[in-house]
């Protein structure tokens, strides 16, 4: 299944390469609101808010409205979660919060879990050179994706791997990554970073994993 991708950066919708540098900016809301209406599932990300300079708390209230929408960035709480699915998230993406002193911090996706349900959770797990980065990307841990999902598969409804070595920059993603950590979760999978054409996306969906398109849409290298 394809998932269009909009990310939030100072009031705009944004598409960065590797999580730095800003390569599109679109004000043009409703048109992409419009375009991805007929999507199952979008992915809405806050990236102000990740990064922890700021938020754009109403236009992800706007979209989360209008589309169906799974929403990240910046939650690191019960409360913040919550407050999230009760704007309009259909799911909530954790990332950084799932991690604490460098460990996994299975204890905070158990309480989560048992206060939100499993169904409601996507838990990032964003890999750079093979390690797990949090805070926006950019810190990076010792901790690889596979450790990660070994401990958390039990909280959460879906892992969202992003590959972020691609991510932006349209050189596909690479298959076999993607292999391996879908043999390692019973659990939905979802995919990100450089993927660049409907063949990839057919390709992964094969595999019983899930594609998440931004720049690619963007481009209009993938029709939507």
């Amino acid at each position: 299944m394809l998932i269009p991708s909009i990310d939030l950066m100072g009031g705009k919708i944004v598409q960065l390469v590797q999580g730095s540098r800003k390569a599109l900016e679109f004000d043009n809301f409703e048109e992409w609101i419009n375009r991805f209406a007929s999507y199952p599932l979008v992915q809405l990300i806050d990236l102000d808010a990740a990064k922890r300079v700021g938020n754009n708390r109403k236009i992800v209230r706007e979209i989360a409205q209008q589309l169906p929408c799974q929403v990240g960035g910046g939650i690191r709480s019960v409360e913040t979660a919550r407050a999230m699915l009760d704007l309009g998230a259909r799911r909530v993406i954790l990332g950084s919060s799932l991690i604490s002193n460098g460990t996994i911090n299975a204890s905070f996706a158990h309480e989560i879990a048992e206060a939100l349900g499993a169904e409601s959770l996507v838990f990032a797990v964003d890999s750079l050179s093979g390690r797990v980065a949090i805070k926006g990307w950019q810190e990076t841990t010792n901790l690889t994706p596979i450790d990660m999902m070994s401990v958390l598969e039990s909280h959460c409804s879906a892992f969202l791997y992003t590959h972020i070595d691609t991510e932006g920059m349209l050189k596909g993603i690479p298959m076999d990554v993607i292999q391996k950590l879908r043999a390692v979760t019973t659990r939905r999978l979802i995919a990100a970073g450089g993927i660049r054409s409907s063949e990839e996306v057919d390709a992964l969906d094969a595999m019983g994993v899930d594609a998440v398109v931004g720049m690619a849409i963007y481009q209009n290298l993938i029709a939507v």
